[in-house]
C-alpha cells in the first residue's frame, strides 16, 4: 500500500496551485521517458527571443490540461452527466498525452526534418506503443482520441474550439509571456459546461466568458504566436534544418546528436514511423537542436553558419508584414542583390530570402461550433447567441503576408 500512496504525487503549478495525480496509472505515464522528454521541449518554441519569460514546457502544459479536465469531470458529474470510472481515467490519459508527439520546435521540424508528418499522428503512435507497455489500459483513451467512441462530448473536451488544451495554453502562455490580453477565466468556463444529447454546451450565463476566450485567442495569436520576431526565427530554423539535411544528403557529416543525424540522413514519412524510428524520435528535444546550432555556427558552409548564428545570437533576418501579397519578382530582386553582395549561387541565396503568409481565425465556422444552451433549452452557435457584433468579425480569417531578407539589404 505504501508504494501506491507514494504514486499520488502533487505538483505545484504557478497557475492553478496544486495539481494532484488522480491515479497510479497517470503517475506511471508521467514517469515514462516518452513523457519526461516533454520537460525538454518548450511550449512556445523560439518565442523566448521575444518574451524572455516564455520558457515553459509541454510537460507543464500537459499536466495543466489534465488538472482542468479533472475539474470538468467534477462539474459535469455534479450536473448529472454520467461518466464512469473507466471513462474518467480515459479522459485523463487522452488529455495528458494529446501533445506527446510534438518534436523540438515542432512546427519547424514538421516542415524540414520529418516529411509532412504532423504531431497528432506521432502522438497516436506514442499512445499505441504505451498501450502495449501498459497491457491495453490506454485502449479507451485511444478510441476517444480517434473519434471512435460513441460519447461525442468526450472528444470535444480534448479537441474542439473550446477544449481543455486551448483553455490551458491561453492562460499559461499569457502568464509566461506577460501578454495580459490572453488571460482567460478557465474556472468560469468549466463551471458553465454541460452536456446535452452527448454534445458539449456552455450555459447561457457563460456566454461573456466564451466571448472573452475567443478575443483572448485572437489577441494571443497576433501578439505572441504570430509575433513577427517569433515568425522570422521559426522561418530561419526551418531553413537551417533544411540546409543541414541537404548537406548531410550530399555526404557531408555534420556534428550533432545521433538521433538528429538519423533524421537528417533518412527521408522519414508517415509510413516510416516504426517502433525503432519512434524511439529515435523520442530521444530528440530542444537541446539537440540548440547544441547543433551552436556547433554549426562555426561550420565552413556559409548558409549553415550564417543561419545558425542568427538564432544563437538573436541577430535575425529582417521581416516585413503586409496586407498585400509579396510577388516573386520582389523576392528575385532581393535574391539578386544578395548574390551581388556575397557571391553566393542563386540556390544558396534563396535560403536568405523567403515569403509566406499567416492566418489568424479565432473562431471557425467550418469546424464544430461552440454551442450555447439558452434558458429556454434551445441550443445556438455562440456567434448567433451573442449580442457582440465583434464575434462575427472573429469568424473571418485575417491573412497577412510576410517577406524575410538579410538586414544588409534593408540598408541599401
Amino acid at each position: 500500500m505504501s508504494t501506491e500512496v507514494n504514486k499520488l504525487k502533487i505538483f505545484n503549478d504557478p497557475i492553478y496551485g496544486f495539481i494532484s495525480l488522480p491515479n497510479t496509472l497517470i503517475y506511471d505515464l508521467v514517469q515514462h521517458p516518452y513523457f519526461q522528454r516533454l520537460r525538454r521541449i518548450s511550449q512556445m518554441g523560439l518565442s523566448y527571443l521575444v518574451y524572455p519569460g516564455a520558457h515553459h514546457t509541454r510537460f507543464h502544459h500537459a499536466l495543466g490540461c489534465m488538472h482542468i479536465m479533472q475539474k470538468a469531470v467534477d462539474v459535469l458529474r455534479f450536473k448529472g452527466v454520467e461518466i464512469s470510472k473507466e471513462e474518467e481515467k480515459a479522459l485523463y490519459i487522452a488529455i495528458l498525452l494529446h501533445d506527446i508527439g510534438h518534436g523540438p520546435f515542432s512546427h519547424a521540424m514538421e516542415h524540414s526534418i520529418v516529411e509532412d508528418v504532423n504531431h497528432e499522428s506521432i502522438s497516436l503512435l506514442f499512445m499505441d506503443e504505451l498501450n502495449k507497455e501498459f497491457n491495453g489500459e490506454l485502449t479507451l483513451a485511444i478510441q476517444i482520441f480517434k473519434e471512435q467512441y460513441h460519447r461525442k462530448f468526450m472528444l470535444q473536451l480534448i479537441s474542439s474550439q473550446l477544449d481543455m488544451d486551448r483553455m490551458d495554453y491561453l492562460r499559461r502562455d499569457s502568464f509566461y509571456t506577460g501578454v495580459a490580453e490572453g488571460n482567460i477565466n478557465s474556472e468560469r468556463l468549466i463551471q458553465m459546461m454541460n452536456v446535452v444529447d452527448d454534445t458539449l454546451v456552455i450555459e447561457e450565463k457563460g456566454i461573456y466568458s466564451v466571448e472573452k476566450f475567443l478575443m483572448a485567442r485572437r489577441l494571443m495569436y497576433w501578439q505572441a504566436y504570430l509575433h513577427k520576431t517569433s515568425l522570422v526565427a521559426e522561418v530561419i530554423l526551418t531553413k537551417v534544418l533544411k540546409r543541414a539535411k541537404e548537406l548531410t544528403q550530399r555526404g557531408i557529416v555534420l556534428p550533432c546528436s545521433q538521433p538528429l543525424l538519423f533524421f537528417m540522413q533518412n527521408k522519414i514519412t508517415q509510413e516510416d514511423f516504426d517502433s525503432k524510428t519512434l524511439n529515435l524520435f523520442a530521444q530528440l528535444d530542444d537541446y539537440d537542436i540548440i547544441s547543433a546550432l551552436k556547433m554549426w555556427q562555426y561550420h565552413d558552409d556559409y548558409v549553415l553558419k550564417s543561419l545558425s548564428s542568427m538564432i544563437i545570437n538573436r541577430d535575425l533576418l529582417k521581416i516585413k508584414i503586409s496586407d498585400e501579397k509579396f510577388t516573386q519578382e520582389q523576392v528575385d530582386v532581393l535574391i539578386n542583390k544578395f548574390i551581388k553582395l556575397t557571391g553566393l549561387t542563386f540556390h544558396d541565396a534563396t535560403y536568405f530570402v523567403t515569403r509566406g503568409k499567416i492566418k489568424n481565425q479565432a473562431y471557425s465556422k467550418d469546424s464544430e461550433p461552440i454551442r450555447i444552451l439558452k434558458k429556454d433549452k434551445t441550443i445556438e452557435d455562440v456567434v448567433t447567441a451573442s449580442d457582440q457584433l465583434n464575434l462575427k468579425a472573429l469568424t473571418k480569417p485575417v491573412t497577412k503576408y510576410y517577406i524575410c531578407f538579410p538586414k544588409v539589404l534593408a540598408e541599401k
